[in-house]
């Protein structure tokens, strides 16, 4: 790994309501305006039953920077009020990585 500097991850793992509710347009918007911050770096999802959207970031400001966006503010607010019935965020430092690629 050379150069290698370590990240900050945000681990988002949820289960939903029932119905879309205008779920799925507005995370393709909240990931459309994540790409667009300062420190952003990449995001994964994979949803089944359960949820889990892990979004990479330069640093810890860049992620509170997220939280506080104003757009992103209100879709916090309509996943509590509307899309999650439970929902876990984890911060966590990325000081290693490495993949298999083939």
């Amino acid at each position: 790994m050379k150069n290698f500097k370590p990240y900050y991850a945000v681990i988002f793992t949820s289960t939903r309501t029932e119905g879309d509710n205008g779920y799925n347009d507005m995370a393709d918007l909240m990931e459309s305006l994540a790409k667009k911050q300062d420190g952003f770096i990449s995001i994964d999802s994979a949803k089944n039953e359960v949820g889990i959207t892990v979004s990479y970031w330069e640093s810890l400001e860049s992620i509170k920077n997220w939280k506080q966006q104003t757009d992103h503010v209100l879709a916090q607010q309509k996943g509590i009020k509307d899309w999650y019935s439970w929902y876990n965020v984890k911060i966590c430092k990325v000081e290693r990585e490495y993949e298999l690629s083939k």
